[in-house]
């Protein structure tokens, strides 16, 4: 926690409820499918990104809104039992904001999101208040447009009010966690997105959405590059370095491209045993808020490294794509995500096999 109390790193987004059906196959329109196994587990961006963090040793607390029926109260059991600070996440009397996947033998999947509570998020002052006190904020593009611009209209009016002291001003990260065309109507729209690109400290885009919004993998890497570019001429990231604003694409097991501060950089994936991909992405983010956003501060039950400290690039992938792959070793989303022990074990262990 801050000093008052407040989170280090507040996540605004869903946390959901998944439907996980093992099924014989994907089925073609007009077609079926049998499965052989129903399974429930704990999801969400913003809920996988916190709870990422918090298994990291980091103060983390959600901004979400999930309904008073069945699926939101077991939603709200499951965050009472992390260090997740749920202050923030309000109740209401939609429906449950859940998920059915669809997953074949082969891993392929299929989603269908149901439920109205986080698309009627809306932040209320106490959350909007919290931000002032927060390192970071993390925003998903399946948070519905005005909420995004609430945030988004926050953090630039602290950002002003900060002039010529970029710490004490929260970083703003970005995931542009899907496609366009799942986000009409529930998500963020491209002009907010556009504004974000400019704004933000961190824009991470997986190999399905970058393409999507910017046109192709290497738009992607231009318009990023195009609008660090322009941002550092004025602002130069959450503490300030050459090499703010940073972004990464994600491309699953073909690796990451970072862009620092226009730069472009590309990283490996680590090769591992992957038993289900879901929030690979997720997990990947938190780590990179850890090592380049969070800094020292917000480590539980130790002093950390200087609160100025920030991983250098290739550190800070090699770390969160460690998180991503470990999450990758286990099946659903929340279950696999490591501890700082289990990540530094991990290096450890690639670091001895690249020596012999």
């Amino acid at each position: 926690m801050t000093a008052d109390g407040s989170p280090a790193v507040l996540a605004v987004g869903a946390a959901a409820i998944d439907e996980w059906y093992a099924v014989s196959n994907l089925p073609e329109p007009d077609g079926g499918a049998f499965a052989n196994e129903v399974t429930t587990a704990f999801g969400g961006v913003g809920a996988n990104v916190a709870v990422a963090l918090d298994r990291l040793g980091r103060d983390a607390g959600l901004v979400s809104r999930v309904g008073d029926d069945e699926y939101g109260r077991r939603a709200r059991e499951y965050l009472a039992d992390t260090g997740v600070d749920a202050t923030h996440v309000a109740v209401c009397d939609d429906s449950h904001t859940r998920s059915l996947i669809l997953r074949d033998p082969d891993g392929e999947r299929a989603i269908v999101t149901a439920g109205e509570s986080f698309r009627g998020l809306r932040l209320d002052g106490d959350a909007l208040a919290a931000m002032a006190d927060a390192d970071a904020v993390f925003l998903t593009a399946y948070t519905p447009d005005r909420a995004t611009r609430q945030v988004l209209d926050r953090v630039e009016s602290l950002r002003a009010a900060a002039a010529g002291e970029p710490s004490s001003a929260p970083a703003l990260v970005f995931d542009l966690s899907g496609p366009v065309e799942e986000l009409v109507g529930r998500g963020t729209e491209p002009e907010t997105i556009h504004r974000i690109l400019h704004a933000a400290d961190l824009f991470v885009a997986g190999g399905v959405a970058a393409p999507a919004f910017f046109g192709s993998a290497a738009g992607a890497v231009d318009r990023i590059a195009a609008a660090h570019v322009s941002a550092t001429g004025s602002r130069r990231g959450p503490r300030g370095g050459r090499t703010w604003p940073r972004a990464v694409l994600t491309h699953g097991a073909d690796g990451m491209t970072a862009i620092t501060g226009g730069e472009v950089e590309e990283f490996d994936a680590f090769d591992v045993e992957t038993v289900d991909a879901t929030g690979a992405g997720d997990a990947f983010t938190a780590g990179l808020i850890d090592r380049w956003i969070a800094g020292g501060s917000g480590v539980k039950g130790s002093e950390g490294r200087d609160p100025e400290e920030r991983d250098d690039v290739a550190t800070g992938v090699r770390f969160a794509a460690a998180v991503a792959a470990i999450n990758c070793t286990a099946r659903f989303t929340q279950p696999g995500l490591p501890s700082r022990s289990d990540v530094e074990a991990f290096l450890a262990e690639r670091d001895a096999a690249g020596r012999e």
